[in-house]
């Protein structure tokens, strides 16, 4: 059986090419998915990649990997990173590791991105490089 890494994404992820590529580059969601599924399958691991503009729907997607026995999740919750008490929660509540992701670096931009109750839940953060922030998230997933 072959592990299984949830990759989830938050909102307005769906809008990654087209919004903000001075900020968050010109790589769409669908290319993202594409270059980890090729370094998934040189790793031995499975993806089932995720997006969604409703917080629910990330707390149900956190509880639904623990249930599957995914061996991580990396989570880029787009703004419910500084608001959501909730997917803090869902990520506190469950044992399956988490990387916390962000095309950006959070802590360059405005203040309020400064909080991420997301990092302060998960196991770790890569933040600031692009589309490659998920691949070396992956990277760090294959070794739990």
């Amino acid at each position: 059986m072959t592990d299984t890494i949830f990759v989830l994404n938050g909102p307005n992820l769906n809008l990654l090419g087209t919004r903000e590529p001075e900020i968050y580059g010109a790589d769409t969601l669908d290319d993202i998915a594409g270059q980890l599924e090729d370094r998934a399958q040189e790793l031995g691991l499975e993806i089932d990649m995720r997006q969604s503009n409703h917080e629910g729907h990330l707390v149900d997607w956190l509880h639904e990997a623990q249930a599957r026995g995914a061996k991580a999740v990396i989570l880029n919750a787009g703004a419910f990173t500084h608001t959501s008490i909730a997917v803090y929660d869902a990520i506190k509540g469950i044992r399956t590791p988490v990387i916390e992701v962000h095309l950006s670096n959070p802590h360059t931009r405005e203040e309020f991105r400064h909080t991420s109750f997301v990092g302060r839940a998960a196991k770790g953060t890569i933040a600031g490089f692009g589309a490659l922030s998920y691949t070396l998230a992956l990277e760090a997933a294959a070794r739990f």
